[in-house]
C-alpha cells in the first residue's frame, strides 16, 4: 500500500456489526453445544472431548457477551479495539468462581467438588432440606445468592435432580448466573441416566462448570479421560 512518508496507516474500520448479529452468533453456537450434548450422550465423542469443546463454546460465548456489556453503544466486533488496561481494569472487578459442589436434590448427599469450596456440609443443610420441600418447576425459580462475611458470595441453584452451590469472589452478575444456570441444566441433561441411578458416581459424570472455573484440575484434563 502506498501512503505518504511520515504517516501512519489508518486501523481497518471494523464491519458495521450489530447486536442482532451477536446474538445470532451465540444462537449459532448455543446449538453447537446442543449438538455436543447430544453426541456425547450417544457415544460420539469421548469425556475429554466433550469438556474441551464445551470449554471452547463457553469461553466464545462469554467474550462476546462481555463485549457487548461493556461497549455501550460501540458494536461488539469494534469493542475488540479497546485497550489491554482497560479490559484488566474491568476483569480486575468481575466476580471470579472460587468452587463449586453438587448435592443430589432427594437424599442431600454431596455428588461433587470443583476448585475451592470451604463451607461445611452442615451449613447447607438447611438449604438442602427447603428445597426438597418447596422444588422449583424450572431452574431459574429457585436461584438465589447472598453475601458472606468476608465479602464472597454463595449461590445456590437447584435444578431437577441435583443442587449446585457455586462460590464466588464478588457478586456475581445477572449475565454469570444465567450462564451457570445454563451450565447446570446442561450437566443434569448430559448425565441424566446417571443421575437417576440412586447413587451416581462422580467420575463418571462430566462437569460443564469447568469452563468457568479460574484454577481447573489438570488430571481432569487426562488423555485417559473417556
Amino acid at each position: 500500500m502506498v501512503r505518504t512518508p511520515g504517516t501512519t496507516p489508518d486501523k481497518p474500520n471494523p464491519h458495521p456489526d450489530t447486536v442482532h448479529q451477536a446474538q445470532e452468533f451465540i444462537a449459532q453456537i448455543q446449538c453447537k453445544i446442543d449438538r455436543l450434548l447430544q453426541d456425547f450422550a450417544d457415544g460420539q465423542v469421548t469425556r475429554a472431548q466433550f469438556q474441551r469443546l464445551y470449554d471452547r463454546y463457553q469461553r466464545q460465548i462469554g467474550t462476546v457477551q462481555q463485549l457487548l456489556a461493556s461497549a455501550e453503544h460501540k458494536s461488539w466486533r469494534e469493542a475488540i479495539f479497546e485497550t489491554e488496561d482497560t479490559l484488566k481494569l474491568k476483569k480486575r472487578f468481575t466476580a471470579k468462581p472460587l468452587g463449586m459442589r453438587l448435592y443430589g436434590i432427594q437424599n442431600g448427599q454431596r455428588i461433587h467438588t470443583l476448585g475451592e469450596f470451604p463451607i461445611d456440609d452442615q451449613l447447607i443443610a438447611p438449604l438442602l432440606h427447603s428445597c426438597r420441600a418447596t422444588l422449583p418447576d424450572s431452574f431459574r425459580a429457585g436461584t438465589r445468592s447472598a453475601e458472606l462475611e468476608n465479602g464472597q458470595w454463595l449461590c445456590f441453584m437447584p435444578g431437577r435432580h441435583t443442587v449446585l452451590m457455586a462460590l464466588f469472589s464478588l457478586q456475581p452478575s445477572g449475565d454469570q448466573l444465567e450462564t451457570l444456570e445454563h451450565m447446570h441444566e446442561d450437566f443434569e441433561e448430559v448425565n441424566l441416566a446417571a443421575l437417576q441411578s440412586s447413587r451416581p458416581e462422580a467420575e463418571d459424570l462430566v462437569y460443564p462448570f469447568y469452563a468457568l472455573m479460574q484454577h481447573r484440575d489438570p488430571h481432569y484434563f487426562s488423555d485417559q479421560d473417556s
